[in-house]
Order: C-alpha cells, then structure tokens, then sequence
C-alpha cells in the first residue's frame, strides 16, 4: 500500500553541488525502483544548525515529498544511515487529508495559470456593462500577486503558506490550553 511520506536530511555543509545532485538521485533511484514517486523536492538550501553536530554549525537542509511502500521506506533509511553526506535524516509519514487538500490547491492554480493567459484578451473584447462588472475579480489578480514574490520564494511555497492547517486529534490533544488572564479593573 502505497502512502504519502516526507522526507527531511541535513547534509554535510561542504557538500558540493554535484554530491548533493548525486545524493537526490540516489534517494529518486530508490524510490522508483521500489515503485515509488517523488512528488516535489524543497531544498532549503545552508542554514545555521539548532545544535553542532559532528563540530558542524551549519548544514545543507533539503526536503522532499514521496508517495512510498513501507519497503521502500526502509530501504531509504538504509541507504541514508550509510552515506557520510548526510549528518540527520527523517522520513514521517504525511497525513493523508492534508496532503489532498495540498493537491487539490496546486491542481487549482495550475488551472489558474493556464487560464490566466486567456482571460486578459477576453475581458478587453467585452464591453463593461455595470458598475459591479467593472471590478477586476478574477484569476489573472492572483496570477500578478504571485509575480510579485521575490526571487527567493516560488510560487509553491506561496501556496503551502496560504493552506491553513488543521490538527488532528491526536496533535490537539498534545497542546496545553491557552492562558486565560482577567483584567482587573
């Protein structure tokens, strides 16, 4: 049965370029031919570290979401544990209802973007009829919001900032209640 997992590594930070491609298509191999599927790969890139580990400050953080077999999962973690580059390495399963939503809100603004192109020449051939026509609401608006962004940050991680999250039972159920002060007067 094949499930959503993430996976999350901190690599050495005097890894090159090409022994951190060497690695991701090591983790890719693995999981195709195990009958995985990588879905997207997040590489934060050098970060300062919470803690030294083996006297590094800084590491090389990459996260990349699969759709894995249990097999596969420990053949990742296998071949991870073996490799020198990577100083810290997780694979947690994602839960199920937020990955569909995550899904569901990339495949909506794929449909956007594609309909974005279309939608500025149709506007400009049809006359504006009433006061309430004449204000922009479309998908064209979100498309130049996006533009907007810098360099740095894409549109998909614009995307995963928007999705609210919601906790499960088990996770509300870990968080302490709020503090409640009076207010004296």
């Amino acid at each position: 049965m094949k499930r959503d997992y993430e996976l999350g590594f901190i690599l050495n930070p005097e890894v090159s370029e090409e022994q951190t491609r060497t690695i991701l298509e090591r983790v890719e191999q693995v999981a195709t031919n195990y009958g995985g599927q990588v879905v997207r790969v997040n590489q934060w890139g050098r970060r300062r570290l919470g803690y030294p580990i083996e006297r590094h400050r800084d590491g090389f953080y990459v996260f990349i979401d699969m759709i894995l077999t249990p097999e596969t999962v420990l053949e990742l973690d296998r071949t991870l544990k073996v490799s020198e580059e990577v100083l810290r390495h997780l694979i947690k399963r994602r839960d199920p209802k937020t990955v569909q939503k995550e899904r569901e809100a990339r495949a909506a603004a794929a449909a956007a973007a594609t309909a974005a192109p279309a939608t500025p020449n149709a506007e400009a051939e049809q006359p504006v009829q009433s006061a309430a026509s004449a204000i922009p609401v479309d998908d064209a608006a979100v498309v130049s919001e996006e533009a907007e962004l810098p360099a740095e940050q894409s549109a998909e991680d614009s995307e995963d900032a928007a999705l609210p999250v919601e906790l499960s039972d088990e996770d509300l159920a870990d968080v302490p209640p709020a503090i409640e002060e009076s207010i004296e007067a």
